[in-house]
């Protein structure tokens, strides 16, 4: 036990290695765009970061970040409690699996764009179309993840856990909880990265207020550094929602995982 604790300190240094030099080799390719494409094209790492601190400086910023986060998280949530739901249910009825599926395919082949424009249709311009366009987006892609969680249960564990009589609590929290979290969770995860994009995308055409709405101020303003400084500031909340909540909670539900990588 004590022995494995260094190869885990590691394994987290190697991680976090190897994810700054993905991140520096990203920017270094970012400021060669730059330099070969002019900053009115492209404008560099230092002009992105310069408009993002004037955003900030001025107040914009801080409040574009709270309505874009709560709307995408909010669509996010409902999507994600709704599409697990349906997906578990999907995964124990084939009868209703078969009546599903075809909704959930639809449903996904419709693209960001049909949706923004039926929400504003039908709940007009707010924050009422954003956050229902990123369900509906998101939805489905929860709904798969569950589904296939709950079609791929391993029957023989459950046939011995029959026959060795565990209590259905444990037989729940030891067989079928761990083996639908294992893919739910990366459902989740790209339902999530869904979620920021296309909540930026809503309040492109939909919104005064958030991160989309400072966007179209940009393009109208021909301001291509303002543009880098709000897509920047998108991947940071996106990389912060990931690595902040969702993956930590993995960590939590899916111990074994961790303590396989410890063990390499």
């Amino acid at each position: 036990m004590k022995g494995s604790l260094p190869s885990r300190g590691v394994a987290t240094l190697l991680g976090w290695g190897g994810s700054l030099t993905g991140i520096l080799l990203f920017v270094a390719l970012w400021e060669w765009g730059s330099l070969a494409y002019g900053s009115f094209l492209l404008p560099g790492p230092r002009d992105a970061l310069a408009a993002l601190a004037g955003l900030w400086q001025a107040g914009e910023a801080a409040g574009a970040i709270w309505a874009t986060t709560w709307r995408a998280m909010l669509g996010f949530a409902l999507a994600g409690l709704a599409g697990t739901a349906l997906g578990l249910l999907a995964g124990m009825s084939r009868t209703l699996g078969r009546a599903l599926e075809p909704v959930s395919t639809v449903l996904l082949g419709i693209p960001p764009i049909a949706w923004i424009v039926l929400a504003i249709l039908w709940f007009g311009s707010g924050s009422m179309a954003a956050v229902y366009t990123v369900m509906a987006t998101t939805l489905p892609v929860t709904f798969a993840g569950a589904q296939m969680g709950a079609l791929t249960l391993d029957r023989r564990l459950q046939e011995m856990a029959e026959v060795f009589r565990l209590p259905p609590l444990m037989r729940f929290m030891d067989i079928t909880l761990p083996h639908i979290v294992s893919y739910v969770f990366p459902a989740l995860v790209t339902a999530l990265g869904v979620a920021w994009k296309v909540a930026v995308m809503a309040e492109l055409f939909a919104t005064e207020d958030g991160i989309g709405a400072g966007l179209a101020m940009a393009r109208v303003n021909l301001d291509t550094a303002a543009a880098m400084a709000w897509i920047v500031l998108v991947v940071a909340l996106l990389l912060a929602a990931e690595h902040g909540l969702l993956r930590p909670l993995q960590r939590r539900m899916e111990p074994w995982r961790q303590a396989g990588r410890g063990g390499h």
